[in-house]
């Protein structure tokens, strides 16, 4: 006897039987018969114990319960029966099925009952004994129908939906309704765009033709608008008599490949679920279909980008698709057979791990991993594989192994993690400060330069609130306003703006943020860039002083020039008169000349004071060693600072030599030990030190002295009062002094800052009130061995000339009339010249010169150059050059050519006379710079 099925409602009322169950009880069972007469409760049990009512209670299956049954006619038969609850698309009971496998006692055979779900062959009402092999073969194919990651869809024949599973769903962006046309559930276009008809669409042709397709593409689009790319796969659907029952269609997403991943890990899901479901008499065709064995393989053959195939409890294979053909190169009469870690690589088949996949899938059900696997040219790829358990009545029967090629999306997620590496990397070593921020302001991310600008750790400011932790409370709500605002997936920047933000330990500073802002499917995202101006303002600042400096520079050189001409006329036109009047013996009229004399020569040093400031007063480099230099003034220093004051010496045992002005290091330090005392009255300590220092790269561009390099340190400090902040600022400004007036000029600081910019090096202050102050003059180092010897002292006597003959030119009328009065005095001959032209017009003559006296300050063409014309054409001219400041385009680093000298306003009668006299004698080095 087949086996035997009826359904019944919650009330326990038939409402459907097949024919086994007719024939099995005839008549009485109908439909709206009584249920619970057909399957008794066990002998002594109360009504609301037996199987269907404890289906109906507890909702989940019962099987394999032994029943007794009666028949219509003859003796009672043994059967095996099992009762499974029905459930509605809301997951809500509404009634039970039951059937019974009828065990024959006199021939030993057993049939199965089936319930209600008929075979696709019983259309005609003909039926099919399943053997156990069938069902465990058919659970198999379920599972993996179930399982595979593809969209797939099941028609009759006239197109009516049967069957779909979870990713068909996904993929068409709602559940079609079972038995209405597939038509209306999905709409369809050409990869154009344009529209296509239904009739047109790869499921009609297959019905309409009765033949499969392969790989039809088109585009189908969800409710929400979203178009999706797709190739499909349908296939028609034969009984056994040949007559087409449906189609089965699958549907490869080919728009992104990340939704098949995803797919994947779905599968992987999905796989971990065994689900057995009896569906009403809607569905008897899907089931129809579902049983069919021969379905199901010709569904698994035609998914391609899937290696899908059956192991059993060993690990060998059973069965084979043309996806894994196409991944894994074999055939199926090559692989059927032999064990699965065939596909493993060396390395891993010694590390045990295909048996270790095996039994992780025992334990769990499922096993999912990805790795190397080799094909059968030896080939590799990188595989992404899920093995699912097939459990058959508690017994394990093999396993379902699934099998991607993942090989692209692995080399992009490598690119990825290389390419997030590399940006790690910049923002890790950026000289800026990296901030990445949330939507809701919190940091998530922190580089190290930031952790250096706020004195924050990144592990301490993760999930603190920006704003709070690092702007100043007058800037935040600037700040706030200076957020760029995201519309729609592109990047957004903010305008850079400076604010104040606050250190760790509380002080603030002025940085510079770079603001940027991106919306991702994770939120919205700030990226902070974060620059510290300290440096820069600190650097602009300089500039500007600097700026400022040689502008006063330039005001003061030109002033001294002018004022050291007028002095130059003045105390000339004195010495003479003062000679005459030696000579007549007048003492008081001579006291007069003494006073004017003195007050021009007071004047003449002032003017070289602003000469200096100006770095336009002329210099005498040399080699120098500024430790015996500053021991050599220790006791002059005593002697000057009292008995109040201590001084203190330490000095560097192996400091390096400077190129300087050795008398000009001498006034600087000088300056520097006045001041000093000024600013301790009550006593106090004076500390000379030197020491070598090396200036990088930041220090020098800082101190506008071009390459970084080494400088010998002197250091100047004291215990006085100190200065504050403001008179700090302006304390090397030419005139300006905090002393009485009548005290100081205010030119000391200047003259020392002066000297040191000439000399190619720079002069640093830095003072508090009550704490003392500390002057440090820095001078380049030089590795020049050569010494530079002191000029022989003068002779007091004038000497005299034998008429030889000197040209003078000079434009200031006075001037030329005291230095041709002097020649003249001295018995030589004088040629006078207002300017470089008319100098040049007698130099072109055959008139014999034996010395050029010439100022540089010439309207037109300047003295030097005028001189270098003349020794062309006159070659061992010597040239006496006078100046009231020595400009470096005249005189570059105050050096002459030799046969050359230089003479600096306002000079005296005696120096000038000397040196006409040395120059034409030929008793003095030529080449060198001669101060009054």
């Amino acid at each position: 006897m087949p086996g035997a099925a009826f359904a019944c409602d919650l009330a326990g009322t038939v409402i459907d039987c097949n024919a086994h169950a007719r024939a099995l009880w005839g008549d009485a069972m109908c439909e709206g018969a009584a249920g619970e007469g057909f399957f008794p409760s066990q002998p002594d049990a109360p009504p609301a114990e037996s199987p269907m009512a404890c289906v109906r209670r507890q909702q989940q299956p019962l099987r394999d319960v032994e029943a007794l049954i009666q028949p219509a006619d003859g003796p009672p038969r043994r059967a095996i029966a099992s009762v499974v609850p029905l459930v509605n698309d809301d997951g809500a009971l509404w009634g039970v099925v039951n059937s019974f496998q009828m065990v024959d006692v006199e021939n030993g055979k057993a049939s199965v009952g089936i319930g209600m779900i008929p075979h696709a062959d019983q259309a005609g009402g003909r039926s099919h004994d399943f053997s156990a092999a069938a069902r465990q073969r058919d659970q198999l194919w379920r599972s993996v129908l179930r399982a595979l990651p593809v969209a797939i869809y099941m028609t009759d024949a006239e197109g009516r939906v049967t069957f779909f599973n979870d990713a068909a769903v996904h993929f068409v962006g709602r559940a079609p309704k079972l038995g209405e046309p597939w038509s209306i559930s999905w709409k369809l276009f050409h990869l154009d765009g344009r529209p296509m008809p239904h009739s047109e669409g790869p499921m009609a042709t297959a019905l309409r033709e009765a033949r499969p397709l392969h790989g039809e593409e088109a585009i189908t689009e969800q409710p929400g608008g979203l178009r999706l790319a797709f190739k499909a796969y349908p296939t028609p659907l034969f009984d056994e008599a040949g007559q087409l029952v449906g189609a089965v269609n699958l549907m490869v997403d080919i728009t992104e490949h990340r939704k098949i991943e995803q797919a994947l890990q779905d599968l992987n899901n999905t796989l971990e679920k065994r689900v057995v479901h009896r569906t009403n008499t809607v569905e008897k065709m899907f089931m129809k279909l579902h049983r069919s064995e021969s379905h199901f393989e010709l569904l698994v053959k035609n998914a391609t980008d899937y290696a899908v195939y059956l192991l059993d409890p060993d690990g060998n294979v059973i069965s084979w698709n043309e996806g894994a053909e196409r991944v894994k190169g074999y055939t199926a009469a090559e692989i059927m057979g032999r064990h699965f870690s065939t596909f493993y690589t060396p390395e891993d088949r010694d590390k045990g791990l295909p048996l270790a996949a095996l039994a992780a899938a025992r334990r769990n059900g499922t096993f999912g991993a990805e790795g190397w696997r080799v094909r059968k040219d030896g080939s590799r790829f990188w595989a992404s594989v899920v093995i699912h358990t097939t459990i058959d009545e508690g017994k394990l029967v093999g396993f379902v192994k699934i099998t991607r090629d993942i090989t692209e999306r692995r080399e992009h997620e490598l690119a990825l993690i290389e390419s997030e590496q590399q940006a790690r990397g910049v923002i890790d070593t950026a000289l800026d400060g990296f901030a990445q921020l949330d939507e809701s302001g919190r940091i998530t991310e922190w580089n190290p330069r930031a952790e250096s600008l706020f004195g924050w750790d990144r592990l301490e400011v993760l999930g603190r609130d920006f704003v709070e932790l690092a702007i100043a409370t007058k800037d935040r709500e600037r700040f706030l306003q200076a957020l760029p605002t995201v519309t729609g997936a592109t990047l957004q920047h903010g305008a850079d703006d400076q604010f104040e933000a606050v250190h760790r330990g509380g002080r603030t500073f002025t940085v510079e943020f770079r603001i940027s802002a991106l919306r991702l499917s994770s939120g919205d995202w700030f990226n902070i860039f974060i620059r510290d101006l300290s440096e820069k303002i600190l650097v602009e600042s300089q500039l500007r002083q600097a700026q400022k400096m040689d502008a006063i520079g330039q005001l003061t050189s030109g002033i001294a020039h002018d004022f050291n001409n007028l002095l130059q006329g003045i105390i000339g036109a004195l010495e003479l008169v003062e000679m005459r009047v030696r000579d007549n013996d007048d003492e008081r009229l001579g006291r007069f000349i003494n006073g004017a004399l003195t007050s021009a020569n007071r004047a003449a040093a002032l003017t070289h004071r602003m000469l200096a400031f100006s770095r336009r007063q002329p210099l005498d480099p040399r080699r120098v060693q500024a430790n015996p230099l500053i021991a050599s003034m220790e006791e002059f220093l005593r002697r000057t600072m009292g008995e109040h004051i201590r001084i203190e010496l330490d000095l560097a045992a192996d400091l390096w030599a400077t190129l300087c002005d050795p008398n000009q290091l001498e006034n600087a330090l000088l300056n520097l030990a006045i001041n000093a005392r000024d600013a301790m009255p009550d006593g106090g300590l004076l500390t000379v030190r030197t020491r070598n220092v090396e200036v990088d790269q930041l220090r020098a561009r800082t101190w506008q002295v071009g390459d970084r390099g080494q400088y010998v340190g002197i250091e100047v400090s004291d215990t006085g009062t100190g200065m504050p902040a403001d008179v700090a600022g302006r304390a090397f400004d030419p005139f300006f002094t905090t002393k009485p007036s009548g005290k100081g000029t205010g030119l000391g600081l200047s003259m020392v800052y002066g000297f040191a910019r000439q000399s190619n090096g720079h002069c640093e202050l830095d003072s508090h009130i009550d704490q003392g102050t500390r002057i440090t003059l820095y001078l380049p180092r030089t590795t020049d061995d050569e010494t530079t010897t002191s000029a022989p002292a003068a002779d007091a006597t004038h000497p005299e000339g034998s008429g030889e003959v000197v040209l003078v030119v000079e434009d200031e009328e006075m001037v030329r009339l005291l230095v041709v009065e002097v020649l003249h005095q001295l018995g030589y001959q004088a040629l006078e010249a207002v300017d470089a032209e008319a100098a040049m017009r007698i130099i072109d003559t055959s008139q014999p010169i034996d010395l050029l006296v010439s100022d540089i300050g010439l309207p037109g063409m300047n003295g030097r150059a005028m001189a270098g014309m003349a020794r062309q054409q006159r070659p061992g001219l010597k040239v006496l050059l006078m100046t009231g400041y020595a400009s470096e385009a005249a005189v570059p680093d105050g050096f002459l050519e030799p046969g050359m000298q230089l003479i600096t306003k306002p000079f005296t009668v005696e120096l000038l006379a000397r040196r006409i006299g040395d120059m034409i004698g030929g008793s003095v080095q030529a080449g060198a710079v001669e101060k009054a």
